[in-house]
């Protein structure tokens, strides 16, 4: 993304036209009734009235949808000028959403099963294209989920959909508000957190048991897992490294701690 396609000044809003965005009070309804799953996230001009735009909202917020109010909304881009939003703008995934509480249910079950199921974490990660390869990664190497947040998050538009390489549809991703208390609720059905760091201090990959429930946290590109993150993880592990570069890019050393997790499991 280049630098000011998207910002806020005040409660002004401006986005760059994209392939993940739907517009129009009757697009962005239809969508809300036929796959509320695949929005991530309302954009709504304040102090419009109408029928339909308080119904977008309800239906919005039954549906667990983050919605933003603006006092304005601008799209910029090509062809952005032939745009007509009618103050509603809708952000779009390339696939379903889980709803968290599906996911939550899903991992309880593969526990009684005995099944230890795995999940990577994504917190903050703002590069679709390392958002689109995680998810190849995580398709590849047996994970049972992707869970992400809502907030300074990239989209799961067509850049990262691209990366993927069509694993979007054959894994269950879900976005979330509030992930430390996402992780504390996947804690108590018995999921052991691993955050991945770069610290002395932290456990090597190498030498810890991941043949476990696990939820795998990576941080975002520059400042890594956020300290209320941090504070659920039970395990903070690091990858063992040789060479001057200090660290490794958030998707290789996401695919390197989930090939390590699937090494164990065959083992």
């Amino acid at each position: 993304m280049k630098k000011n396609d998207n910002y806020r000044s005040g409660n002004e809003r401006k986005i760059r036209l994209s392939d993940d965005l739907l517009w129009g009070i009757h697009p962005v309804y239809e969508a809300l009734q036929q796959e509320a799953e695949r929005i991530s996230e309302i954009f709504v001009v304040k102090d419009r009235k109408g029928g339909k735009r308080e119904e977008i909202i309800e239906k919005a917020r039954a549906a667990g949808i983050k919605i933003n109010f603006v006092t304005s909304l601008r799209l910029t881009g090509e062809d952005a000028y032939q745009v007509r939003h009618q103050g509603v703008v809708a952000k779009m995934s390339q696939t379903s959403l889980m709803p968290f509480n599906d996911l939550l249910d899903k991992f309880d079950r593969l526990v009684k099963e005995g099944a230890n199921p795995r999940i990577i974490v994504l917190d903050t990660l703002q590069d679709p294209h390392n958002i689109g390869a995680i998810i190849r990664s995580a398709h590849a190497s047996g994970m049972d989920g992707v869970l992400l947040t809502r907030e300074r998050s990239a989209p799961l538009g067509g850049t990262a959909a691209k990366s993927a390489a069509g694993a979007m549809s054959h894994i269950d991703i879900c976005q979330v508000t509030n992930l430390a208390q996402s992780l504390q609720a996947l804690k108590e059905v018995g999921a052991w957190v691993f955050g991945a760091i770069k610290d002395d201090d932290a456990q090597s990959l190498y030498k810890s048991d991941l043949v476990l429930p696990v939820c795998i946290v990576v941080g975002s590109e520059g400042s890594g897992i956020r300290p209320l993150v941090r504070k659920q993880c039970d395990v903070l592990l690091s990858i063992p490294m040789e060479g001057q570069l200090d660290s490794l890019n958030s998707s290789v050393a996401a695919g390197v701690i989930m090939f390590e997790v699937l090494r164990q499991r065959q083992n």
